[in-house]
């Protein structure tokens, strides 16, 4: 090993950290998968990693690991046959302010990865994964909720994404929690009734609230297995249940508020504009909550073009890395076929 790849691409989310060695003119050298990236449970520096002093590349990857990824990043660079990247383009799960992704960016800038390293929110590799040029809104509802947009000018649109405190509702998990709240009371008696009281304990094999209640704070049902309830919830509103619906139908006009605030910032509401929309709740393509988003999208964005993603996200962190190298359009476009391919 000793030749010096262009990017090094990097899409960590919570359980995975994808990467892939890509060359100058846009042929992907080699990938790789690791695990989860998760700075709020372990830290910044021990997700981030520390720096490889001393030994080999692959030894010091595998022992100070990007909670996975960087031993993902030893065996691509081996399998690419390179010893270092001209930058790195990480985008990270968990780096949600500018302050959190000034931070990672530091730590992975002491890994001597590459010459030159930037982080962005994954968010941001979902948008450009999705799209031709640097331009667009890209809203995520995976278990939570985010929206950003871009511009060529570099200019962009966030929100902080932090969960309540910042102002926010979605996602799969804030789904599965209000689910069990307009349940529980239904039950008790203290709201109105849902078939969400019958259907939610159902999924666990369970008679009633009250069971799945108990069993949920006892620990008898993982509390992980909360974001199993979000399908559940769409198949109660499919069946008609008033509660269920509204639910859905709130998720839709969060989505688009959301968006257009994004274009709103951006000055793209009068021109026609992407609006992408990833994670695994948009990407099941609920047929309600499909509608939803472009009846009231329709209305408020008239110029917006709805999508959902279905690139893999290391693409996007891929083409924001040749964005940020100024590499030619044709290197853009050989990426994109070798991840299509």
């Amino acid at each position: 090993m000793g030749l010096t790849a262009s990017v090094l691409a990097i899409d960590a989310g919570n359980s995975k950290t994808d990467v892939a060695v890509v060359a100058a003119d846009g042929t992907v050298l080699a990938t790789a998968r690791g695990g989860g990236f998760r700075p709020p449970a372990v830290g910044v520096a021990a997700a981030g990693g520390a720096p490889a002093g001393g030994g080999g590349r692959a030894r010091a990857s595998a022992r100070l690991p990007l909670v996975g990824g960087a031993a993902a990043f030893a065996r691509a660079c081996e399998q690419a046959q390179v010893a270092s990247v001209a930058h790195v383009s990480a985008c990270l799960a968990n780096a949600d302010l500018p302050v959190e992704e000034e931070q990672l960016a530091a730590a992975l800038h002491a890994r001597a990865w590459g010459t030159t390293v930037q982080v962005r929110n994954d968010t941001f590799a979902i948008l450009r994964a999705g799209v031709a040029e640097p331009r667009g809104v890209a809203v995520v509802c995976g278990a939570g909720i985010n929206c950003v947009g871009m511009r060529p000018d570099g200019r962009t649109a966030r929100f902080p994404a932090l969960g309540r405190i910042s102002g926010d509702w979605g996602g799969g998990w804030g789904l599965a929690e209000e689910a069990l709240w307009y349940a529980a009371r239904a039950e008790d008696g203290r709201g109105e009734p849902t078939a969400l009281a019958r259907t939610l304990p159902g999924h666990f094999g369970l008679g009633s609230m009250y069971a799945l209640i108990e069993a949920l704070h006892l620990g008898h049902v993982d509390p992980h297995r909360r974001h199993e309830l979000a399908p559940v919830l769409f198949a109660t509103a499919a069946e008609g249940d008033a509660i269920a619906v509204s639910l859905v139908d709130r998720l839709a006009e969060e989505i688009v508020t959301m968006a257009t605030v994004a274009l709103s910032r951006l000055d793209l509401l009068a021109e026609e504009t992407p609006v992408l929309l990833g994670g695994s709740v948009l990407a099941a393509r609920h047929p309600r909550l499909d509608d939803g988003i472009r009846e009231r999208l329709a209305a408020r964005a008239p110029k917006a073009v709805p999508r959902v993603v279905t690139a893999r996200p290391v693409l996007g962190a891929a083409l924001l890395g040749l964005d940020h190298v100024g590499a030619p359009e044709s290197a853009q476009r050989r990426v994109r076929d070798c991840f299509d391919g």
